[in-house]
């Protein structure tokens, strides 16, 4: 007879027995590949900070080092601070108050994430400055010479904190909103027979319990502008980004941009701890907040006052950019023809694409081992922090990875020509960096973790016991996969695709290092064209990364709607 602590059950690649888990060397291998693939870059970036420093890293570290880094952190703080203060004000206002336009601007409020930060600070550089429409016209009323007036300068540290927080925001308005939805009623309400006005009650007693969800927006704000290029290269401020793109091309030194990536990967390691520390102890007490729920009505003056509150941050961030965009399309627009900009649109939606379904394949095959590991053994440690560690590259700027890449790889590339010219005698060029693989390679581990989190939520939606229950009836495991996982994941599916899809068409660092020679997309196009200051002829090409990016933005929205959908 057999006893119940030696009967084992064969799953393909996993063993299981009760009361441990042995995962298949195969398993093992392949999760061990795409967790080196994936941190490769950062190990090799990491390592160049202990490399000898030459004499260009010695001139960084005595001038433009200290620059950087108090840049760097100046701009993430206060960009924090800006797209903290809209997101949690505009997400309470839609959560406990009802105003004229509520329901319509509540899924309006996530429009500006559509635009790429750095096509925004173009519209209002050319709307702002010195010689733009409004400096003008006020010159023309009153009758001003250049030192009877002052205005803010836009291309400064506070126009490139106004800018990022005014289209970041909305990673801290989903997040926040969701968590208010969330909040029980009854809390609020308890608050406010105690004798607590609504603010009280709100920062008391709502805002505290929100916090982690808070955090984790704020923490998404800062890793993106940390790795923004954008605009801090518009706008001619000395950050990590910036910095690295000039050390390398401006000075051609290879080695002091990767000493550079690895002081910025050090502010990254920082944000993914903070980041992580804000999950502890995350919960929602109560129950989700249900359909009827009475929100707070003030007088008709107070109701429209939160209407244009709402209504602001869509209109700077999103409507009147857009509307400026237009308008220069109407004028003159780009002048190289309609089939040029279609090579250009058909660049970024085929790298767009590739990457979407490379990233979704892998995020499947994460996602599948992780839920086999049911079991606190040294592999199931193993194969968790593999997983942990191929889903870091959000948090990871492009410009970063690009550095951490063409480095090693490179020089393979250059090793692999040699030798395929010297046994074939063919001449095809470099192989990896000739194509678009290398960034297609950077782009996947960028933008992993945005499918990972999305089939991860999904796939805590289904049951166990429906796997068991396959699994009883004689199904293996790509059975369970292919007929039960895999149709009830089709939302998560899409919406991870969707999402890496629209982040990879604005990437802007990664592109601007590893495309092939001679390959331009629509974010490369709008980068060189504002560049140049001929922002008319950009104008059609952002409409177009604008209009792409709608679709993912209204997806993120249905994904953190309310519980009430109202």
């Amino acid at each position: 007879m057999i006893s119940p602590a030696d009967a084992k059950i064969e799953f393909g690649f996993v063993t299981v027995v009760p009361g441990r888990l042995e995962i298949s060397k195969t398993r093992l291998f392949l999760t061990g590949l795409v967790t080196l693939l994936a941190a490769l870059p950062i190990l090799i970036v990491l390592a160049s900070l202990f490399y000898p420093a030459n004499d260009n890293v010695e001139h960084l570290w005595s001038t433009t080092l200290p620059t950087y880094i108090i840049n760097t952190v100046i701009l993430m703080i206060a960009t924090g601070m800006i797209a903290a203060m809209i997101g949690i004000l505009t997400a309470w206002v839609v959560s406990a108050y009802e105003f004229p336009g509520r329901r319509f601007m509540s899924w309006l409020l996530v429009l500006p994430l559509a635009a790429p930060a750095y096509i925004i600070a173009y519209v209002y550089t050319d709307l702002l400055e010195y010689s733009g429409p409004i400096q003008s016209t006020l010159r023309d009323q009153f009758d001003w010479g250049r030192n009877d007036y002052w205005f803010p300068e836009i291309r400064s540290l506070s126009g490139a904190a106004f800018i990022l927080g005014l289209v970041l925001y909305p990673y801290v308005y989903v997040l926040a909103r969701a968590s208010f939805s969330a909040q029980c009623q009854a809390q609020f309400q308890a608050a406010r027979t105690l004798g607590k006005s609504p603010l009280e009650a709100f920062l008391k007693v709502i805002l505290p319990a929100s916090r982690p969800a808070i955090a984790g927006g704020v923490a998404l704000v800062l890793m993106e502008t940390l790795a923004d290029y954008g605009v801090v290269d518009y706008f001619s401020i000395p950050t990590f980004s910036t910095g690295i793109f000039r050390t390398w091309f401006g000075l051609g030194d290879q080695m002091a941009a990767m000493k550079l990536a690895g002081i910025m990967m050090l502010f990254v390691i920082i944000l993914i701890m903070f980041e992580t520390m804000t999950r502890r102890g995350s919960y929602v007490s109560g129950k989700p907040q249900r359909r009827g729920v009475e929100r707070i009505r003030l007088n008709r003056v107070s109701q429209w006052l939160l209407s244009l509150f709402c209504a602001l941050p869509i209109l700077f961030g999103f409507i009147l950019p857009v509307f400026i965009l237009i308008s220069l399309v109407g004028k003159t627009g780009d002048n190289i023809s309609s089939a040029n900009i279609g090579i250009f649109l058909k660049n970024s939606l085929t790298v767009s694409a590739i990457t979407a379904f490379v990233a979704t394949i892998v995020a499947i095959f994460l996602i599948y081992i992780h839920r086999q590991l049911n079991s606190q053994t040294w592999a199931s440690g193993t194969v968790k922090t593999g997983i942990r560690v191929s889903t870091l590259g959000y948090a990871l700027p492009g410009a970063l990875l690009a550095v951490g890449i063409l480095g090693p790889i490179g020089q393979l590339d250059q090793k692999l020509t040699a030798f395929f010219n010297s046994r074939f005698q063919t001449d095809y060029g470099l192989l990896l960096s000739g194509s678009i693989a290398l960034l297609v390679y950077a782009l996947t581990l960028r933008f992993l973790t945005a499918s990972y989190n999305s089939l991860s939520g999904g796939m805590a939606k289904i049951s166990r016991s429906m796997d068991d229950s396959a699994r009883t009836l004689g199904a293996g495991p790509s059975t369970v996969l292919t007929k039960i996982h895999l149709p009830l994941l089709a939302p998560s599916l899409a919406a991870g695709a969707c999402l890496v899809f629209i982040d990879v068409m604005r990437e802007l660092p990664a592109t601007l290092i590893l495309r092939p020679f001679n390959f331009e997309t629509l974010s490369t196009r709008v980068y060189r064209l504002a560049s140049d200051e001929r922002l008319a002829e950009a104008a059609t090409a952002a409409l177009i990364i604008i209009a792409v990016g709608i679709l993912p933005v209204i997806v993120l929205n249905w994904i953190y709607r309310s519980p009430n959908r109202s």
